[in-house]
């Protein structure tokens, strides 16, 4: 055997990704919101780039303006300081007028105040309860140990361990939780579902001991719809037990829900389709990114700087990035209008006529449509929504699979399941239709033929019970 060192020619095809490719594509991915941000920041990274509020984004060759020739003249300011060895090439002016600093003032005062917490919502409501401040202290550590459901989920013992209050005891921490139950949800700092809705029942619903037989026995088959089983086993009538079931769902399950806020998702669409004369178009939305473009007070110092100075080489690599950002976000534009265009010529029918009209489509269709890599549909669509005459929807839920019906035309999933939609909305409640009967009504009604576990993964999917569940006595 030769040991040593040799060269060997290979041939093999590489893919190569420069670093424009990697930020390009990640602009694409963004969402509306996330694109907002990271174009915020680009802005304050990098000062070749600015907004452009006129219809013309090209604004590299025009006359400066007066804003940008206060940035020119602090330029030449820090090349005077430069020739007496004093410039930091960190340093970079100070860029915005005064009316951009009003525009900001006045997005911060629209701003929607912080959601307040189930804790801080709860303490505001015991705020007049006169304590000293030993017990406050100790309501406020019981307040914020409570979960999002109200729920407390630890003893008392472990609560006087935790707080670490001298002087806390058992006893304080349970007249605290009773005067808490009386200011603000009788059934707040319950240990599981049970204890909080026989706490309800205690305060709410005297009297009713059929409705405390079902919380403490027979929480399972309530859930399970076993409503004859229970009348049995109690000796009630089915109508007693029906009408005890009917007040238990009057009751709060999670009392933590009432207090607090969350703090709820924007949905921007990036795509929006309209009827326009009888013909739908589509189109990006309007509220999109901001137009771009280069700043000429730095364009000119470009070309007034000698080559090799150090004040060049830093403009003109500001300059590439950001001539390549203003290029990512055209082509994020561009591509995803195309795959927009794409993806609703395809389901046209559902433009007029509704989910129930969806077509079957793989993203590969789109791809071969537009021309573009598999992973580029993809990417265009994660996070992405479309305004359509049917609501805001995600893009992705516009692929799906599907069947082919007797007749030779196509079903998508989601026709599907708004078909096993209707059909449960029009059986009768005292006799439910079984998983069963609903894949043969399909095959009988509309030629489509599935496995009835592929019918009881779209009722699930749809969050519908099973028909045990939604007999009505």
């Amino acid at each position: 055997m030769q040991i040593g060192l040799f060269q060997t020619p290979r041939m093999e095809q590489r893919l190569l990704q420069s670093p424009q490719m990697i930020q390009a594509m990640q602009i694409l991915q963004l969402s509306s919101l996330d694109l907002q941000a990271r174009i915020e920041q680009e802005l304050l990274e990098n000062p070749l780039l600015e907004r452009r509020e006129g219809p013309d984004g090209n604004g590299g060759d025009e006359a400066p303006s007066p804003a940008e020739a206060a940035q020119l003249a602090g330029l030449d300011a820090v090349l005077a300081l430069r020739e007496h060895d004093r410039w930091d090439p960190a340093f970079r002016p100070r860029r915005g007028t005064s009316e951009e600093a009003d525009k900001k003032y006045e997005a911060l005062q629209n701003t929607p105040s912080p959601y307040h917490s189930l804790g801080a919502s709860l303490l505001s409501q015991v705020a007049l309860i006169e304590l000293d401040p030993h017990l406050r202290e100790m309501l406020e550590f019981l307040v914020f140990s409570l979960d999002a459901r109200g729920y407390l989920t630890r003893s008392l013992a472990e609560l006087v361990e935790e707080c670490a209050i001298p002087g806390a005891t058992e006893e304080d921490f349970a007249l605290l939780l009773e005067e808490l139950r009386h200011a603000t949800h009788p059934a707040l700092g319950a240990r599981d579902l049970r204890e909080c809705l026989l706490l309800q029942v205690e305060r709410e619903v005297e009297g009713h001991s059929l409705l405390g037989t079902l919380i403490t026995d027979h929480l399972a088959d309530v859930a399970a719809n076993h409503l004859p089983h229970i009348a049995r086993v109690t000796g009630r009538s089915l109508a007693e037990v029906g009408q005890a079931v009917e007040l238990l769902r009057t009751l709060d399950p999670c009392p933590g829900s009432v207090y607090g806020e969350s703090s709820g998702e924007v949905i921007r669409p990036d795509v929006v389709v309209e009827e326009i004369d009888g013909a739908f178009q589509v189109r990006l939305t309007r509220d999109g990114p901001p137009e771009l473009g280069l700043s000429a007070a730095y364009t000119q110092v470009l070309q007034a700087a000698p080559r090799g100075d150090a004040v060049r080489k830093w403009v003109s690599q500001r300059l590439g990035a950001a001539r390549w950002f203003i290029d990512a976000l055209a082509q994020r534009q561009s591509t995803l209008l195309r795959i927009g265009k794409a993806i609703f010529e395809h389901q046209a029918a559902f433009l007029q006529k509704g989910p129930k009209a969806l077509q079957p489509l793989r993203m590969a269709d789109v791809a071969d449509i537009t021309a573009v890599h598999l992973s580029t549909v993809s990417r265009a669509v994660a996070g992405k929504y479309v305004q359509t005459p049917h609501g805001i929807l995600p893009l992705r839920s516009f692929f799906s699979g599907g069947t082919t019906t007797d007749s030779g035309a196509q079903a998508s999933q989601k026709s599907i399941q708004e078909r096993v939609k209707e059909l449960v909305g029009e059986e009768d409640p005292s006799a439910p239709r079984s998983d069963d009967r609903l894949a043969e009504l399909l095959c009988e009604r509309d030629g489509i033929h599935i496995a009835r576990r592929t019918v009881t993964k779209y009722r699930k999917v749809l969050r519908i019970s099973s028909s045990t569940q939604r007999r009505v006595y």
